[in-house]
């Protein structure tokens, strides 16, 4: 093995050690349950799971990849699975654009990876259970890589950035830009929300020649949620107490500007680690700022790539700290409300996410930029001793005004390491970057741990045998259970059940009550509690009633209507009641349907075509920095 591949091989392992240190309770058996993650042995392939249903479709195409792929392999280990992948892509992807973009040196790409994985984002996302979120949170480097590598393919290779490219990327960089940005839209495309991030990266990085195909090949990738959108419920109006809810959020001593500069504020203040409580919050923000500044002007001086990522990172911070106030609110309140598919942009925090390759880039240049400073320092004192001559400073080699830097010709690693010398300012980053949120270690001070259902859930499973949606009890979305820990966890049941249920989607969020888009849900959840019959809850398409014991709720007069109906399942945890002869009402056409499944392969296509495309380019272009000795 070569010395660029040992280097790189040491960086991809120091990622997957970051991240079987936060995910490693997961390892064990059992099932991720905490707050907004739910994963279970099966899922089936419902109105829901496809955007077609009652809902809106905030999990597409997540529900459906689950519910096609659960039956062949355990749901638990494709939640697990998609999770770690992601985590480890993202601190390796920072650590490879930070060697593509800024030349830096192994230890400088470990600072990149560890700024990319070990920060409050992350942290508090994994707390909220935003699994899939972090797959287009990982995808971000990634696009950067892609949509650069296509733009400078496409500027002409007379102009100093097309010759630059080559250096940078290879030749033939079109073809293996477009595979990757195809596979990063996808990847990232697993929600809304993340398709959305990595849309803002690519775009604004992909240029002027590229940018229509750029945006077409982005709206294919986003085929499963814009169907969804338009043939569910999701083009409606989303309730307006929902901005004040979910906006930003102050954290100690820091403000919402400086939480979210930060990559903290998360809107749910139950979702933190137990550090960010404390006054390791504002030192922990300090020194990750500190770290950022250190190194901004080296990512800068880069050309439009770097400008255009610190761009795109102080706006995702100044706009959700905006965001934050009346006028912001306000705004926000009118989005949501004219604008069909506005309720996207209500967690405003989760765009925080864009900030991530602009730190990571700054983190990994302010290695060189505190060597350099440290020899200066050195050089002074060196030089006032008779006989001692100062050592030289790493020069970068000349480069026309406004376009990338040259890439400095080295053969070794070993050279650029002692060329450069950042690997004692790696090793202080690294450190000081954990310390402040070592709390995020281990499942985030063992919050994310795996689960395990009563064996109740799969009799459950196998007795809904006939159709008609499911009602539950208690009244509510959130459960508690004995089983699950002390954190509210979203009711399991959509998910796990064969039959489509019935969510009202009203949220209580630091005292708003935010309404969702469930209306016959609500109008079925209210019967239940005055305890209406059994045929009226069969005239609203009800054909089933599951009641769980053990979590707390309001159920109401329910016992009236469980009295008029069938109880086909009983034990200590779950009771599962039959009402014959449902309507059948809100059921998506086979056309409705039919245009949702092939969105949803078209989705699946692209991923596997850009995947497949990246790992068949050739090993010249996916390596073009071993011409030089670069790494």
């Amino acid at each position: 093995m070569t010395s660029s591949g040992r280097a790189r091989a040491l960086v991809a392992g120091y990622c997957a050690l970051l991240t079987m240190l936060i995910v490693g309770p997961l390892a064990g058996s059992g099932y991720l349950l905490l707050r907004d993650a739910v994963s279970t042995p099966r899922s089936f392939l419902t109105d829901s799971a496809l955007g077609v249903g009652a809902a809106a479709p905030r999990a597409v195409p997540q529900d459906a990849v689950l519910a096609v792929l659960s039956p062949v392999i355990d749901g638990g280990i494709l939640v697990k699975a998609i999770l770690i992948v992601a985590l480890w892509s993202a601190g390796y992807g920072a650590a490879v654009l930070a060697r593509r973009f800024v030349s830096a040196s192994t230890g400088a790409q470990l600072v990149a990876a560890t700024l990319a994985l070990w920060n409050p984002y992350v942290a508090e996302r994994l707390l909220q259970g935003h699994w899939s979120l972090l797959a287009g949170y990982a995808a971000l480097p990634w696009t950067a890589l892609a949509a650069a590598r296509i733009r400078t393919a496409t500027s002409g290779t007379e102009s100093g950035e097309g010759a630059a490219a080559e250096r940078r990327f290879g030749s033939a960089g079109s073809f293996g830009g477009w595979s990757a940005l195809t596979a990063s839209f996808a990847a990232a495309g697993l929600t809304p929300t993340g398709s959305l991030l990595a849309a803002v990266i690519g775009l604004a990085l992909v240029g002027r020649r590229a940018f229509a195909p750029a945006v077409a090949l982005w709206i294919v990738t986003c085929a499963p949620w814009l169907t969804a959108t338009a043939l569910g419920s999701g083009a409606e109006p989303s309730d307006p107490a929902g901005v004040s809810a979910f906006a930003a959020r102050a954290e100690p001593w820091l403000g919402t500007l400086g939480s979210l500069a930060g990559l903290g504020g998360i809107w749910n203040g139950e979702a933190v680690p137990t550090g960010r409580t404390t006054p390791l919050a504002l030192i922990g923000t300090l020194i990750l700022l500190g770290t950022v500044a250190c190194g901004v002007r080296a990512v800068w001086a880069i050309g439009r790539d770097g400008r255009t990522l610190l761009v795109i990172a102080a706006v995702a911070i100044v706009l959700p700290a905006l965001g934050a106030t009346s006028a912001g609110l306000a705004a926000g309140e009118w989005l949501v409300v004219h604008i069909p598919g506005a309720g996207l942009l209500r967690d405003t925090q989760k765009y925080v996410a864009l900030a991530m390759p602009a730190y990571a880039l700054c983190a990994a240049a302010a290695c060189r930029t505190v060597t350099v400073a440290a020899r200066r320092i050195l050089s002074r004192d060196a030089h006032a001793s008779p006989g001692t001559l100062p050592a030289p400073e790493p020069q970068s080699p000349p480069h026309a005004a406004g376009q990338p830097p040259v890439e400095a010709p080295v053969t070794t690693e070993n050279e650029v390491e002692g060329q450069t010398g950042t690997r004692p300012a790696a090793i202080l980053f690294i450190f000081l970057l954990i310390l402040p949120l070592a709390d995020l270690a281990w499942g985030v001070g063992g919050a994310m741990r795996p689960v395990h259902y009563p064996a109740g859930w799969q009799q459950v499973v196998d007795r809904i045998d006939a159709p008609g949606d499911v009602a539950v009890l208690p009244a509510g979305m959130f459960r508690r259970f004995p089983y699950s820990g002390t954190a509210p966890v979203l009711d399991p049941a959509p998910r796990i059940l064969p039959n489509d249920v019935l969510q009202t989607g009203e949220l209580r969020v630091r005292g708003y009550a935010v309404t969702g888009e469930g209306n016959r849900a609500r109008t079925v959840e209210e019967a239940l509690l005055r305890g209406a019959p059994a045929t009226d809850l069969a005239a609203l398409g009800v054909g089933w009633i599951l009641l769980e014991h053990t979590t707390p709720g309001p159920v109401g007069a329910s016992e009236k209507t469980l009295a008029t109906a069938e109880l086909a399942y009983q034990d200590a945890d779950l009771a599962l009641y039959r009402i014959p002869d449902p309507a059948v009402l809100d059921t998506a056409t086979p056309t409705q349907r039919g245009i949702s499944t092939a969105a949803h392969l078209l989705w699946a296509a692209l991923l596997l075509a850009g995947l497949t495309g990246g790992a068949l380019r050739p090993s010249a272009q996916r390596h073009p920095a071993n011409r030089s000795g670069v790494t």
